[in-house]
């Protein structure tokens, strides 16, 4: 815990002074629901936020199908407040597409969509799912975000938004998938310091992290009753054990003493598509890298 409190004080430190000597980062993460960010990336989002970044969250459906017992508009609505408040939490800006919940397409229109939304952010990095998912949703916003990746510089198209004058450098989120290929952890960013924070901003999703997860996994009768119950709950079953690889990976970023001592992490493979990162460029881009080294 001391550790943890240390480091929440040098990144603190750590803002003043990136603010006054360099141009604050711009991260996107793109996700298919609203939670989806938050669930595989809401720690990097916290650290980014506490040292001075912009960080915004986008869902590309509006999870209007998520839920066993609620649907259509209402739920659209319902899982939109729980988003913004979310973001809230998270310290992020939180976007939500209109796009109906399990009928996404990799179609021109929603790529226009994305491209608009990494252009007006002024995009430095993009974080997105990798195309090889259990959830046509999670695929084809993948398949979305790789078809934007060289468009987002190309001025004729989406004309009405300027494009990017440097292509961003592409990120995806972790999963568990091994084929076509596994998912490898280039990055691996300690989240140990703010994971109380983050699951506090993942129980703003209540249709979600107690109710239609719960459900569909076939586990509703171990969700607890009481407030303080359920957020302990929660951390625990959303904790992601860390792989061998990606222990190998914190290693890398971190040393292995400090890599040794780390409980939860969040990692990100580098994709072929944008700006190819040099490691400079990923201690650039994963501040918070710095400080442990």
């Amino acid at each position: 815990m001391r550790r943890h409190i240390i480091l929440l004080a040098f990144l603190l430190v750590s803002a003043t002074a990136y603010s006054q000597t360099q141009k604050p980062l711009r991260i996107i993460m793109i996700g298919a629901h609203p939670d989806d960010c938050d669930l595989d990336a809401g720690g990097i989002g916290i650290l980014l936020s506490k040292m001075g970044h912009a960080v915004k969250f986008v869902a590309v459906t509006n999870g209007d199908a998520g839920h066993q017992s609620e649907g259509g508009g209402m739920l659209a609505k319902r899982r939109f407040a729980e988003a913004k408040e979310a973001g809230k939490r998270f310290g992020v800006e939180y976007d939500v597409l209109d796009n109906h919940d399990g009928e996404l397409l990799p179609n021109l229109n929603v790529r226009l969509q994305i491209i608009r939304k990494i252009r007006e952010w002024g995009a430095d990095m993009v974080i997105a799912p990798r195309p090889n998912d259990y959830h046509p949703d999670h695929r084809y916003t993948g398949i979305l975000v790789q078809d934007a990746a060289y468009m987002v510089g190309v001025p004729n198209v989406a004309p009405d938004t300027p494009p990017l004058k440097k292509n961003p450098v592409f990120m995806y989120f972790q999963d568990n998938f091994q084929r076509p290929n596994p998912f490898r952890p280039d990055v691996v960013v300690d989240i140990s310091a703010v994971y109380e924070q983050k699951v506090y901003a993942l129980d703003a999703h209540v249709s979600q992290v107690y109710e239609w997860l719960p459900w569909i996994g076939g586990y509703l009768d171990q969700v607890p009753k009481g407030d303080a119950e359920r957020k302990a709950w929660l951390a625990k079953t959303r904790a992601v054990p860390i792989t061998p690889e990606a222990r190998a990976s914190l290693e890398k970023w971190y040393g292995k003493a400090y890599a040794a001592n780390v409980k939860h992490a969040e990692s990100f493979e580098i994709c072929e598509y944008g700006s190819r990162p040099t490691d400079d460029d990923i201690r650039r881009l994963f501040p918070m890298l710095k400080l442990s080294n």
